[in-house]
């Protein structure tokens, strides 16, 4: 009987989901993430000059500024000069803010994000318990901004709307490239639009620590090469994301991924050193020794003074891809392990934790860490960030721990929005879990490593894609919808250049870079054809450093084509119906991209950063001729002679492997165009055979 109403309320509940989910397409709604229930009503709200925010009950600083930045964003938006707050006492609201009361001081795992939003034609209302609920509410005020022949407006809605999931998390890795804290603002406010409410920031690894140590001062002056954060900078960091509902959760990555501590404080290792800063990635072998009460006494003050710059309840220690070498290899460590009855490195890495946990527990702080530190001798109080395939996330929370997922969510990886989309924290791998187990998974968290993304092109790895996490992880669960998702991030990505963020600029200034004076206009035209390839291809096609330029087109090709994605819906239409419209437009463009390469050759030949690129503009033109060619075949009903069929197949084997660490984005296209002549003239066959 409990199964069957679990069964009935989660399809009442996917019902709802899909009905504003079809209203959204049908009437344009833009808003990511989709709200929980959304109802259009008849009417718009004009937004001209006279437009003023007023907050009716509750209110503080918070939400004052709050209502400041709206009004800043909404002239922005729109052009229109508006009054401050306070300016248009007289007047009644426009946009009315109704508050039931302070909330929680600090943002938390059990804030109330809920809110209400009416839209009619005379006002706006926004009504939440809470002020981080107001400002979700504000994020899908300024997202449902419209422009037509008469005006701004809002349409008139009736919106209720709350998180699915408790954490929707971004990681943001600071140590393997230093980004700067503007960088580090800019992808704040873009998280908040997106309602995501925690900022993992990954401090410390083997190529840095960054943030600035007044016990221990050698960490950051030795560690990081002059790029750390100030204790200040960090306070009035963590006050930035507090003002947008989002936590900040620091990460320093013990006991592996230690080298840059190591420069500084060497007899913390497992081995002698001297060390010096990693340059290169991977995993290393300098460890923290865990046979040494120093070390822990070192963390102790270590632990003291960051958790005190950072006030959220989770402290995360890493603990991730421990290399044992120097452990084995230490008789001192071995026979730490023996009389400590610790059988081997694994037990050995499970006392260090716990010994960890005590501490972090005594700084006021709950323990998180990659899902290596999972172990029975560790307490299920421990929260763990699971980001391999094993073990899952249902496994984890079976053995009685929170979890959250990052497993298919690392951006640098380089996948699509829709692959992204698919993963879903409570899944298929969490149907077999009790309603207590599945209580235990939090959420989940985007992840944003950065051997390969520096200040210039970070933004355009992570965003508009994280739009796509960010949903998954807020709206409530259905089947996906790629095509509307793709709809909605589209316009997304546009609210993010209205907010500051700054891949679309920075994409343009790296393609300047590397065409020197020219014009860049053919060289644009190709980036649009590209996909770059992701970290492990990256790694296994050359030696990296931290030094080496990012000043190469895989550095600033979009991981996403919404062009190639267009040409391959418009080939599914041609082959659909090879007599409609389709068909031209498709020809069209594959004689630009085809025609284009000229171009591009001539620009290649006057800048040594393109030359690499050569191979890869040759393959983009001859698909384009190849798909001109298949669509001939198709039109015409011919068929190809084996001698084209047997060079199209070896031009997208080619087309399948990297050149220049990049891949065709149009490969599909065209090989969907191949396939089907091959199906037509299958069909053909079989009907002569009867």
């Amino acid at each position: 009987m409990i199964q069957q109403k679990a069964y009935v309320v989660l399809v009442m509940v996917a019902a709802i989901f899909s009905t504003q989910l079809l209203m959204a397409q049908q009437t344009n709604i833009h808003v990511v993430p989709l709200p929980e229930h959304m109802v259009l009503n008849a009417g718009r709200l004009v937004i001209d000059g006279s437009f003023n925010v007023k907050i009716a009950g509750y209110s503080d600083p918070l939400l004052k500024r709050a209502a400041d930045r709206l009004l800043d964003r909404l002239q922005h938006r729109t052009g229109i000069p508006l009054h401050p707050q306070g300016d248009t006492d007289s007047n009644p609201a426009t946009l009315q803010i109704q508050c039931s009361g302070a909330g929680e001081a600090l943002p938390s795992l059990t804030a109330d994000e809920s809110y209400q939003l009416e839209v009619t034609d005379r006002a706006a209302r926004l009504t939440a318990a809470s002020p981080i609920g107001i400002l979700r509410g504000m994020e899908t005020f300024l997202q449902l901004i419209e422009l037509d022949g008469q005006s701004f407006f809002i349409p008139a809605a009736s919106i209720e709307d709350r998180p699915r999931l408790r954490w929707r998390g971004l990681l943001i890795d600071a140590s393997r490239h230093w980004e700067p804290l503007d960088v580090i603002r800019r992808n704040l406010d873009a998280m908040a639009a997106a309602k995501m409410n925690v900022l993992h920031w990954h401090l410390s690894d083997d190529q840095g620590f960054r943030v600035e140590s007044l016990k221990f001062p050698k960490l950051h002056e030795m560690g990081s090469d002059g790029h750390y954060y100030t204790q200040a900078e960090v306070k009035g960091l963590v006050a930035y994301a507090r003002d947008r509902g989002i936590r900040v959760i620091p990460e320093f990555d013990m006991p592996g991924h230690s080298t840059s501590w190591l420069v500084a404080y060497p007899e913390l290792a497992s081995a002698p050193g001297p060390y010096q800063i990693e340059r290169s990635w991977g995993v290393f072998e300098p460890c923290l020794n865990p046979a040494l009460e120093s070390t822990y006494s070192f963390l102790d003050a270590l632990i003291g003074e960051m958790a005190a710059l950072f006030p959220d309840e989770y402290f995360h220690i890493g603990g991730d891809e421990v290399n044992e070498k120097q452990w084995s290899a230490s008789p001192t460590i071995r026979a730490f392990r023996t009389r400590h009855q610790l059988k081997d490195n694994r037990e050995l890495q499970a006392y260090f934790n716990q010994r960890l946990l005590k501490i972090v527990t005594k700084h006021g702080k709950k323990m998180m860490g990659w899902d290596e530190i999972l172990h029975p001798d560790l307490p299920s109080n421990v929260l763990v960030q699971v980001w391999r395939k094993q073990p899952t996330i249902g496994d984890t929370v079976r053995r009685g721990f929170s979890a959250i997922l990052s497993y298919s969510y690392y951006l640098d990886h380089m996948r699509p929005a829709s692959f992204h989309y698919e993963m879903d924290p409570l899944g298929k791998d969490a149907d077999s879990l009790s309603a207590e187990e599945r209580g235990r998974i939090l959420g989940g968290e985007a992840c944003m490593w950065a051997e390969f993304a520096n200040p210039d092109n970070i933004e355009s790895r992570i965003w508009p894609r994280a739009g796509a996490i960010a949903e998954r992880l807020w709206s409530v669960s259905v089947p996906t919808d790629a095509a509307d998702l793709y709809r909605r991030l589209d316009r997304f990505n546009q609210e993010l250049r209205f907010l500051g963020l700054r891949h679309a600029d920075h994409q343009i200034e790296m393609l300047q870079r590397l065409a020197g004076y020219q014009d860049i206009a053919p060289l644009r035209k190709l980036t649009e054809l590209l996909l770059p390839t992701g970290l492990g291809v990256r790694q296994r096609t050359r030696k990296y450093t931290s030094f080496s330029p990012m000043n190469r087109m895989v550095d600033l090709v979009f991981p996403e084509s919404e062009t190639a994605r267009q040409l391959d819906l418009q080939v599914q239409n041609l082959l659909a119906d090879p007599a409609g419209t389709a068909a031209a437009r498709v020809r069209a463009s594959l004689a630009d991209w085809k025609d284009n390469n000229a171009a591009v050759q001539t620009m290649i030949g006057r800048s040594y950063l393109l030359e690499e690129i050569r191979p890869m503009a040759d393959t983009i033109a001859e698909l384009c001729e190849r798909g001109l060619q298949a669509m001939d075949f198709i039109q015409n009903g011919q068929k190809p002679s084996e001698a084209w069929r047997k060079e199209t197949k070896d031009l997208l084997s080619r087309a399948d492997k990297p050149q220049a660490e990049m891949l065709p984005a149009i490969t599909g296209s065209i090989r969907r165009l191949f396939e089907a002549i091959a199906a037509e003239n299958a069909g053909k066959n079989a009907e002569n055979g009867k």
